[in-house]
Formats: C-alpha cells, structure tokens, sequence
C-alpha cells in the first residue's frame, strides 16, 4: 500500500510484527476477508532473519518449515539457510497478496473507545483489535559482568555475529552454550581457539536418529503437542531450550575447550566460578534475547514484564499475541509449528463480538511498501525464531 488508512478509518484487526507469526495470522485474517494490515519496522520482509549469523540453517527439515497455505519450497529433509527463509517470508507475503507496510515500528499502543491506536513514525492506525506478533528475538540480552571488560577485549552479542573474519585473531570465549553458542563456537573452532563458558547444560538431542530427522520423531511421539502445563514441558522449559544437532564431543574433538559460567571480569581478564580464568581476545555473548513490551500502553497486559494471557488472549479485549515461546507448546514460536496456535486464535477471535460483521475485504492488499530504515522509531518488530 502507498500511504497509511486514514486517521479517522480503523481497521477491523492490525497485526504488529511480520514474520512467520504476524504472515500467519494475516493468512488466516484474509481467508476470513477481515479489513486488516500488518506492520513492522523492519526495512524488508525475513529482515531478522537475514541478520542472523552467515551460516545459520534451520534444525527443523523443511517439510516442517511451511507457513499455512504454501510449503517451503526446497527438498524434503534438507535444512534451509538463513537468507532462504528471508526469500520464504518475503514470497509468502507476495503470493497471498498480504497487506504488509514496513518500516512502520509502533511506538505506543492505547486502548480507546473504538478499540486501539497504534502510534507509529508515518501516523496513528486505529483498529477494533489487535494481534502482537513480534516474536521472541528483540532485545539482545548481555550479562552485567560485561561492563568490566576493557577495550583490548572485543564484545559482541550473538545477533551481531555474522561470520569468523568479524573476530581479531586469539582466544575466543562463547558465552552461552544452546543452540547458537555451540554452533558459533563450532564455526569459530575452525579458525581460533575456542572456550565455552555456559552455568548450565542443557538437553541435547541429535539431529537424526535411527535414520529418521528428530523432528519426526518428535511429531509422532506427541512432543511439540505438549502444553506448557503438561510435566514434560515443565522439565523441559527448567533446563533450557533444547540443544538440537550439536555435538560437545565433535566441539571437543575440534579442539573447544568448555568452562563453567562467568562470574567477574575485569579488563582483559574473565573469570568463572570454578577459580580459573581465562584473558580472551573476544568475547560473543550467546546469551539469548529478552522480550520488550513497554511499548504497550494498555493496563492489564504485562506482569513483571511478562504477557499475562491464555493461549495468547489477553484479559484486555481485543488484545490478542501469537509466536510466544511456549505460548502453547514447544512450537509455539517455531517456523513452520505457530501456524497451528495462528489457526486456532483466529477461530477465537471470529467467535468474538469485537469486529463488525462487514465484509469489505483485506486493506489494499497486494502493495508491500518498503519505507527508508531512517523514518523507523521504535522497537516493535517481528522476530526470527528457529
């Protein structure tokens, strides 16, 4: 679309974020005709995704990956790169014709009498309500212990990596040891000397088994449909996420040496809670992403900064969020699984007496507009969750 709706217009559902959580509700939103636009403040479409690390595949095989109404097109068993899924998103949108205006961070939203109001850079979109699906990846979180570090060392947070030439030459520390701090560490052993430092450990399962991808097992064994309530999950979600296809014998055997959590730092030296300590020449934080909801203005929402809700319905009305890990299950937040917790949230939310019974349509569909990454203001973007 070329230009936001008109102030005094609102729109019957306003999605926040477009990734796979945000594609998916909005495929669900046109094939029930409602009056909606999805926004984002990312400069393109797959934009978190395409700012992953170079060599990030997925661990989930790709007859696993696809969105509602459209497969990932790529070999079975075969596991997609970052960029491709960037081109999957990005497709997706373009083929069912989603309304999508980027470049459009909200940077407040309120709750009115007709609804909401979101305020964004390019002007206010009202709507009757309103779907957060701005993913799990949004503010890098980095331990206070690396203040201490001087200048000498080089920080940077996994998000920020992209490949090894990025890092000087010596010892590198990971800091963090699931998914992405084992495979940054596996990528960095080929080129330096590698420590891990990690105060936990979690499961680790291996990418195949008897033949057979994890994820297969894992589907006909009625893992990814397990509640967040259920006593697996509550063991699964204590020690951590799951370290899925690596291998602490493979990083061993490559020369990674492993360490317990850090503890204090100082300068250019590191120490951790055995004793020892280590003087790295870099440091990559592998220590995952908090969520960020201050920009939602609206009573009854966030407690102690977290999303008060029941399978994504807020106790505000006409609030709804899709793609929280554990939302409902393990899949929640995956590629490929939220469309299972997008399919039954819309079916909530069509029984619902929230949004007139008028079919006028999806808003302007077809028209992505890409806006200049200098007219974005806030935070509220979609989020890459593997």
């Amino acid at each position: 679309m070329s230009t936001l709706p008109s102030p005094d217009d609102c729109l019957d559902t306003l999605v926040v974020g477009a990734g796979q959580a945000g594609l998916a509700m909005a495929w669900h939103l046109a094939q029930r005709d409602q009056r909606f636009l999805v926004v984002d403040g990312a400069p393109e479409l797959g934009h978190s995704w395409r700012s992953r690390w170079d060599s990030l595949r997925l661990f989930s095989p790709t007859q696993y990956d696809g969105l509602p109404g459209m497969p990932f097109p790529a070999p079975a068993d075969s596991y997609p790169g970052k960029d491709e899924v960037a081109d999957y998103l990005r497709e997706y949108a373009t083929r069912f014709e989603l309304p999508v205006l980027l470049g459009t961070a909200v940077a407040r939203l309120e709750r009115t009498a007709a609804g909401f109001t979101a305020h964004t850079a390019q002007g206010p979109l009202r709507a009757r309500r309103v779907v957060v699906a701005t993913g799990a990846f949004q503010r890098p979180a980095v331990p206070e212990v690396a203040t201490g570090l001087g200048p000498e060392v080089t920080q940077l947070h996994s998000s920020a990596y992209r490949n090894p030439g990025q890092v000087p030459a010596g010892r590198v520390l990971v800091v963090g040891a699931g998914n992405s701090g084992l495979q940054i560490a596996e990528e960095l052993a080929a080129t330096h000397p590698v420590v891990v430092s990690a105060g936990s450990r979690p499961a680790s399962l291996p990418q195949r088994f008897l033949g057979r991808d994890l994820f297969w097992w894992m589907t006909r064994l009625g893992m990814l449909e397990r509640t967040a309530d259920s006593g697996l999950a509550r063991r699964l979600r204590a020690r951590g996420d799951l370290v899925i296809g690596s291998s602490r014998r493979r990083l061993r055997h490559a020369g990674v040496e492993f360490r317990p959590r850090v503890v204090a730092a100082s300068g250019a030296e590191v120490r951790f809670a055995d004793g020892t300590s280590d003087r790295p020449a870099a440091v990559v934080w592998a220590t995952g992403f908090r969520s960020d909801h201050t920009w939602i203005d609206v009573p009854g929402v966030l407690r102690d900064g977290s999303v008060v809700h029941r399978r994504g319905i807020t106790d505000v009305p006409g609030l709804y969020f899709l793609g929280l890990p554990w939302q409902r299950t393990r899949g929640s937040s995956l590629l490929g699984f939220v469309q299972h917790d997008a399919a039954w949230l819309a079916e909530q939310m069509a029984a619902r007496q929230e949004v007139r019974p008028v079919i006028t349509g999806a808003l302007d569909p077809g028209r992505i507009r890409e806006v200049s990454a200098g007219s974005r203001s806030s935070t509220a973007t979609s989020g890459a969750t593997r």
